[in-house]
């Protein structure tokens, strides 16, 4: 008798096929003596649409508001019916005794293989491969401690209800939404109160008085001084008049040295890698959305399996992966990494509690490079960038802390207390791991106007008298707070307590305990999915709300706005996870929950109005068309979201201008398309190809079709649920 293997990807499947000896090619299958693996693509099976319930659902009617159904249904994905029947036939096979589920080890991942076992009927037994990365050794040991899938039933019934909740809320709000007010504004737990918390930032920065303020620096043998209020305890003052007074008196000298301090300062590594960190920082450092690190993470996991699985909240690892370490560190002693990963390894493992900790690792410890040896120019440049990023915090995280010395004066003239600081590094330890600078902590603007401690302090001694070479008031404006980019975003998805309406405590302390608006597997989608629904835009680097957000936001139900409506979903959604809740107990509260939502959107008092409106008409109907900013691009869509009609009128490209050497638009109008720029620089495709050729770039006119098109596809490719495929025809 035979087990069958369900894998979630098709590169994870021939992984996993090779291991095992699985070599014999069936229809969407893999053979050997013992095992049949077989795989998913994504997911195969997901809820069915309203219309799957009565034919009533048809239409988009008020009236048939709020679609509760008495029993969720399931249905095969159109587009992946083939594979599913594939799959199908493999688990029915006389010859198969039971299933393996080899899918992602997480919530969604355990969805995608219950799910399609329950659609077919499939009532064998069940065990679960549970892996952190798809190396050979990690399946082969994975396979050697197979356990009973029933362990995860808890798991499933908190993804399946997770599902559903957000099939009951989003498809009858966004119904109810868009029927009320004859245009497509969709809503969701976490969608809308993303969009909440950048509107917030908008106001904040609106409602923001700059303030004038004013510090005093004084100088003395090459010494730079700060003056400190003794009051505040600041360095810097918003009355001019204070920093004039003391500028007059400190001024005058004499200038004392009443302390002279050293202190011996050890600073710890930065903590390794979770999927949220790491995108925040490629975002700062690359410019890379939170998908595209995603998708990298995701190529560099399963196709070189040179690091873990991507998809973890956790900054630690447990004590069973200890024992790898040193395997881990032969593995990357390649290229750029030998001189410190070498060493490192031929040394005793320092495991602490800094970066061990079995207590706060859940379902996947922290992203770090794997067994597998590397193969560096196997790599993209955007794969060697991530890969190099997670294998630096690695080996800082195994080094020693760094040490230096702080060196804190203070001096005092006219009665007024001036410091400085400096340090000198004595022993670098993890930084010399950072040949190319630090990684960047905090995304948000530092306060600079302070001597940073980088200044060379000279030998003094206390007591000693200083001649003061110059002194001069400073000034500077208050700044507003930053508007978000898709790194400060994930960053507030992250850590939502700040823009909490209730300032409730308790839902603090939830927000803070469940991981904040979505998941590390789900923020980037989200972020992807507010850009093509045109409820935001990028204008540079920076994040703006569209006017249809910003009317979306007025007409939404109250508690879809704020954070604490999906810190206590997921609350109750690990309750379940961990058999604490019931699934039906929390799937009738949100029934309830629908149904006054729905009524909250029908007696609603506002009005929608398009304010993107243009004189160009629609092709297909006739009708007005609405200009709207995708992320990279600038489309006319229909205003009917029974047309459905869109146009792409310009995208941004990757093709840099040879004056002012930013990126291009290509206009899509005309014979043939234009390459313009904001400095004013234009030119037409094909001079542009002749160009770079001339270069010796070598771009030929099929390369540019060929990205030009993979854009495009992204672009318009729908989310894989039957949300998203129910909202793909309608109006904007």
């Amino acid at each position: 008798m035979k087990s069958v293997v369900l894998a979630e990807k098709p590169s994870v499947a021939r992984d996993i096929a090779r291991v095992l000896g699985c070599s014999r090619k069936q229809n969407g299958a893999m053979e050997g003596d013992r095992y049949i693996v077989t795989w998913a693509l994504g997911h195969l099976v997901t809820l069915a649409d309203p219309e799957a319930y009565d034919r009533k659902y048809e239409k988009w009617e008020m009236g048939t508001l709020p679609m509760i159904p008495k029993e969720h249904k399931l249905v095969v994905i159109p587009q992946t019916q083939k594979q599913y029947q594939a799959v199908k036939n493999q688990l029915f096979r006389q010859d198969v005794e039971d299933v393996i589920i080899a899918t992602d080890a997480g919530r969604e991942g355990e969805l995608v293989a219950r799910w399609i076992l329950e659609k077919s009927g499939c009532r064998k037994p069940i065990r679960r491969l549970w892996i952190s990365s798809v190396t050979d050794r990690a399946i082969r040991e994975g396979f050697a401690s197979l356990r009973n899938g029933h362990e995860y039933d808890n798991l499933y019934r908190a993804a399946s209800a997770r599902a559903q909740a957000d099939w009951l809320v989003g498809m009858n709000g966004t119904r109810a939404l868009t029927c009320k007010y004859n245009a497509q504004l969709s809503c969701g737990r976490v969608q809308t109160p993303t969009l909440a918390i950048v509107r917030k930032r908008e106001e904040e920065i609106r409602s923001f008085s700059p303030k004038d303020y004013y510090g005093v620096v004084l100088e003395a043998e090459g010494i730079r001084f700060w003056w400190k209020d003794a009051k505040t305890g600041g360095t810097r003052t918003f009355q001019k008049e204070r920093a004039e007074e003391v500028l007059q008196k400190a001024g005058k000298g004499p200038f004392d040295l009443v302390s002279v301090t050293k202190r011996k300062k050890t600073v710890p590594a930065p903590g390794l890698y979770d999927l949220t960190t790491l995108q925040k920082e490629a975002s700062q450092r690359f410019g890379y959305s939170p998908k595209q690190t995603l998708d990298i993470m995701q190529r560099l996991y399963e196709n070189h399996k040179v690091l873990t699985y991507p998809r973890t909240d956790s900054r630690y690892l447990t004590k069973d992966v200890v024992p790898t370490i040193r395997e881990r560190l032969e593995a990357v002693s390649v290229g750029p990494y030998r001189a410190i990963a070498g060493p490192l390894s031929r040394k005793p493992v320092r495991a602490d509690k800094s970066f061990v900790d079995d207590a706060k690792v859940t379902d996947h410890h922290a992203i770090i490079p794997t067994e597998q040896y590397v193969q560096l120019d196997h790599m993209t440049n955007e794969e060697r960038r991530i890969y190099d990023m997670v294998v630096r915090r690695f080996l800082a995280v195994l080094s020693p802390s760094c040490i230096y010395e702080e060196a804190s004066m203070e001096g005092r003239s006219g009665g007024f207390s001036f410091y400085a600081k400096g340090q000198i590094v004595t022993d670098p330890g993890w930084r010399a791991v950072y040949t190319e600078g630090l990684p960047e902590e905090d995304e948000e603007d530092t306060d600079d106007w302070q001597d940073g401690g980088s200044q060379s302090l000279p030998q003094v001694k206390q007591g000693q008298r200083l001649k003061i070479d110059r002194i001069s008031v400073r000034s500077g404006k208050t700044k507003p707070p930053k508007r978000f980019t898709e790194a400060t975003l994930l960053a507030a998805m992250e850590n939502p307590v700040h823009f909490l309406e209730s300032q409730d405590k308790k839902a603090a302390k939830t927000l803070g305990e469940t991981g904040g608006l979505g998941t590390v597997a789900t923020r980037a989608d989200i972020m992807e999915k507010l850009f093509s629904s045109f409820l935001m835009e990028k204008r540079g680097s920076e994040i703006w709300l569209t006017a249809k957000a910003k009317q979306l936001l007025e007409l939404v139900p109250d508690d879809l706005r704020k954070p604490e409506l999906t810190a206590s979903w997921e609350m109750k959604l690990s309750d379940i996870a961990g058999g604490k809740l019931k699934q039906q107990v929390f799937l009738s509260d949100i029934e309830g929950y629908t149904a006054r939502i729905v009524e909250e959107i029908k007696s609603g008092k506002g009005t929608y109005r398009h304010e993107n409106m243009t004189n160009k008409i629609c092709p297909e109907c006739g009708k007005r068309l609405l200009a709207v900013n995708g992320k990279n691009s600038r489309l006319l869509v229909c205003q009917d979201r029974e047309c459905g009609y869109r146009e792409t009128i310009a995208r941004t490209t990757n093709a840099r201008c040879p004056n002012c050497h930013k990126r291009m638009e290509l206009i899509m109008k005309g014979k043939e398309e234009t390459f313009v720029c904001a400095c004013g620089y234009k030119e037409r495709l094909s001079a542009f190809q002749a160009r770079r050729q001339k270069e010796g770039a070598g771009v030929k006119k099929a390369d540019v079709a060929r990205y030009l098109q993979k854009q495009k596809k992204e672009a318009e490719a729908p989310l894989n649920d039957a949300f998203s495929q129910a909202l793909s025809g309608l109006d904007l």
